[in-house]
């Protein structure tokens, strides 16, 4: 399989150059609203047309009416609301106001969208004059123009996503998950059909790639059940606009809420979870949840909340489903405040199917070293354990961020369902499966690194003696060159005046 990242891209970059000569004196957080909502709006415009368009060709007289687009999940956009709209006032001094506008007819069509959308595009701080030549770029950009990526917008929204967490740093991991990290754990877990949930969805980034790892391979999200939660309502605003341009209908509950002290679905066992929750969370709520069903493992301290998003994942865990979660290092080793003796216990239980070290630099909002858990209720491996070290993976996508290739991806993938099949040769330095027994020989610690051991170094097959014979010789045409540039150096130097 061929490198690719989200370096690989085009008019993604271009509208985003476009985009950011707009920002003004907007900080970061409401820049990402103004522009997000610009590609949702442009989106949905595009899908709701291509529609509209099937049904005046089909002659029945409903390309007006909303059940036909709410059945294929495309967002109604109401005449006064769509992008022609928006493309006619590019250029008056009205175009904050009418984007507005339709932000607000849509929300009143669409109750999943109500109060969802950005309405912030006729504030004096927004450049409009800027503002209509973005709308003009997006008016010459029609999905049905890129015939082989259907998704367009949505990969536009995508890469400005990543964009947004670049640029904010430690606040990105409020709503974003690097896609190759979403990737890698959609394509572990491979989630074909059943019920998908999320306890911190963010930007809804697992459910998004749940949906197009699905459509790969030629089948249908309508086999899947959506849940999530988010505590962050700005972010929760973020997933559904997410979902609504994917065509994902998914229950979020009835607003954002702590996972923890509010569980929006404290009855759902789910066949998949996947989430990435916030590192080393500390104030959680322990000691008020104390007695909560959820801690069957032990009680988490409130310093740190790693196994407590562990343990609720658990909890939500159907007798045959699996989780795969992001997780800090720490996680695999720590024995403070009782968590080693929780790690025992779930390892115990025969619950750890998979253990992966990342590479460093994925993440936008943390340095933290991270790794991957895959949790299975019944194991295809009994009483074993996979543990991958992918610390050598990646690829640096600019100065401080890497990224996992679809090969380095397919690559951690193929690896686990080898496990599975029970067909996988341990290879020195990056995986290896390893008994509960030998764990226990470790005092439960997960690092891969003490299971996979070094990776084998080819054999020097060539004779101590003509190995030192040549490396003197180097070693000697070296020591000859620096005399050269030494005697040079100081030739220059005596020729202005300065004698070494």
């Amino acid at each position: 399989m061929a490198k690719k990242s989200t370096a690989d891209v085009g008019f993604e970059k271009l509208i985003w150059q476009a985009a950011c000569k707009m920002r003004g004196n907007l900080d970061a957080s409401e820049y990402r609203s103004v522009v997000l909502g610009l590609v949702f709006l442009k989106f949905v415009s595009d899908r709701f047309q291509e529609r509209y368009d099937e049904l005046v060709e089909a002659g029945d007289g409903e390309e007006e009416d909303e059940d036909p687009y709410w059945e294929e999940n495309i967002v109604f956009v109401p005449k006064d609301a769509r992008w022609n709209v928006v493309a006619s006032a590019a250029h008056t001094p009205e175009i904050g106001v009418v984007i507005d506008s339709c932000m607000r007819k849509i929300e009143e069509k669409n109750e999943l969208l109500e109060n969802v959308l950005p309405k912030n595009f006729a504030r004096e701080e927004l450049n409009k004059e800027m503002l209509g030549q973005v709308v003009d770029l997006f008016s010459n950009l029609r999905v049905v123009d890129h015939a082989q990526e259907k998704d367009v917008l949505g990969r536009v929204y995508e890469y400005c996503l990543a964009q947004f967490a670049s640029a904010e740093g430690k606040n990105a991991g409020e709503f974003y998950t690097p896609s190759c990290v979403v990737r890698t754990l959609v394509e572990v877990l491979q989630p074909y059909e059943g019920r998908v949930y999320d306890p911190c969805c963010g930007s809804g980034g697992m459910f998004v790639q749940s949906s197009k790892f699905i459509e790969r391979r030629g089948g249908s999200v309508e086999g899947l059940s959506v849940y999530g939660q988010e505590a962050n309502a700005t972010t929760l605003k973020l997933a559904k606009m997410n979902l609504a341009i994917h065509g994902i209908e998914a229950d979020l509950g009835e607003g954002n809420a702590d996972t923890f002290r509010h569980d929006l679905h404290p009855d759902l066992k789910a066949d998949f979870i996947m989430a990435n929750p916030p590192f080393n969370l500390s104030g959680w709520g322990s000691q008020e949840l104390a007695e909560d069903e959820r801690w069957v493992y032990g009680l988490p301290s409130d310093a740190n909340a790693n196994f407590a998003w562990l343990q609720h994942m658990i909890f939500h865990l159907a007798e045959d489903g699996r989780l795969g979660m992001v997780l800090a290092n720490g996680s695999l080793s720590s024995q403070q405040n009782g968590e080693g003796e929780i790690r025992k216990k779930i390892v115990d239980a025969d619950l750890v199917d998979c253990i992966v070290a990342l590479p460093g630099k994925l993440f936008y909002s943390t340095q933290i070293p991270a790794c991957l858990w895959f949790v299975a209720k019944s194991k295809k491996q009994a009483n074993k354990t996979l543990f991958i070290d992918a610390r050598k993976l990646g690829t640096m996508i600019d100065r401080k961020h890497s990224e996992l290739t679809d090969a380095d991806v397919a690559t951690i993938a193929d690896a686990y369902r080898a496990y599975v099949d029970g067909t996988l040769e341990n290879k020195r330095g990056f995986c290896a499966v390893v008994s509960t027994d030998d764990i226990a020989a470790q005092d439960y610690v997960l690092t891969p690194g003490r299971y996979v051991g070094i990776e084998d170094q080819e054999e020097d097959e060539e004779p101590f003696e003509e190995k030192m014979t040549r490396l003197t010789a180097e070693l000697s045409e070296m020591f000859a060159k620096s005399r050269q540039l030494e005697e040079e150096i100081r030739k220059k130097l005596g020729a202005i005046g300065y004698e070494i």
